[in-house]
């Protein structure tokens, strides 16, 4: 389950009907070229890390995280390639909020190709949680937060205030370059069921794109979203499979989350591929 989002306040980013259809198609033409032709859309385990952990995995000690947390939030599962309502304008994953050229740069549908759709699929410890039959070119843990800081407009406006690392060196100097997300590949830690796991921001959502009490917020609060029974967070496959969701692709599963700097993320599968690409708005 993933949002066919609509952005919540007038002037927020759309992406116009045309580029999404043009999205869809393009997707299903490469998917449907390849089932014609016989060739191997992905190589079945080609995601599999050299040196697959063999347990469950045992977080090492991390540096603590200043963040507060933010506690039983729904969280949905959302993958790279899915089109969840090819009729809405935001209504596929092959675009994030902060990549057009999202399905291109991952590297592919980020599941499996069925009848020339993109899919998800059950994750495991066995290869590490990454993807069974394609390789990802970019960290396959990934997930989204309901704050756009560049594309809307409200947002935008608001993160030198709200976003709580806007001053730190490495971001100051960029706040007024709408080219510059001071979110994406950022580091959130995620707990569920006494699992603890880690993934990047790499798009934005569900269902809202302002909404800084929520996600900066210091006293717990509730996502703005009612849409997707109240879901906070869309957490990929990987964390699907690493943190033990109870359902592959539901809205029922909970999480505790907060922002965690990078000297603060231990050694794990999450750390097999780190995302470092910046935004990619193509118009």
């Amino acid at each position: 389950m993933t949002d066919a989002r609509s952005p919540s306040v007038p002037g927020a980013r759309r992406r116009a009907p045309t580029r999404i259809r043009h999205a869809v198609w393009g997707l299903a033409a490469v998917l449907t070229t390849a089932s014609c032709t016989g060739a191997p859309v992905h190589s079945p385990g080609a995601g599999a890390p050299a040196d697959p952990p063999s347990a469950a995995p045992v977080v090492p000690p991390s540096a603590p995280s200043s963040y507060p947390w933010h506690t039983s939030i729904v969280a949905t599962t959302f993958w790279v390639g899915e089109i969840f309502d090819p009729s809405a304008e935001d209504g596929s994953q092959v675009e994030s909020a902060y990549d057009d050229r999202w399905f291109d740069h991952y590297g592919g549908c980020d599941g499996v190709v069925t009848a020339g759709k993109c899919d998800t699929e059950p994750r495991t410890v066995a290869n590490g949680f990454f993807p069974t039959r394609m390789t990802p070119r970019e960290n396959p843990f990934y997930l989204d937060l309901p704050f756009d800081d560049v594309g809307d407009e409200v947002a935008n406006r608001q993160r030198a205030a709200v976003v709580p690392w806007a001053s730190d060196e490495r971001y100051s100097a960029r706040v007024s370059d709408r080219g510059f997300s001071l979110l994406k590949n950022r580091w959130v830690r995620i707990r569920h069921a006494g699992k603890v796991c880690y993934g990047q921001i790499q798009d934005a959502g569900p269902g809202r794109y302002d909404d800084a009490k929520y996600v900066f917020g210091t006293d717990d609060a509730r996502p703005a979203n009612d849409r997707f029974n109240g879901a906070g967070m869309d957490v990929s496959p990987a964390l699907n499979g690493c943190l033990g969701f109870t359902e592959l692709n539901g809205e029922n599963d909970r999480v505790d989350w907060q922002f965690v700097d990078d000297s603060a993320v231990p050694p794990g599968p999450w750390k097999i591929i780190v995302t470092t690409r910046g935004v990619t708005h193509e118009s």
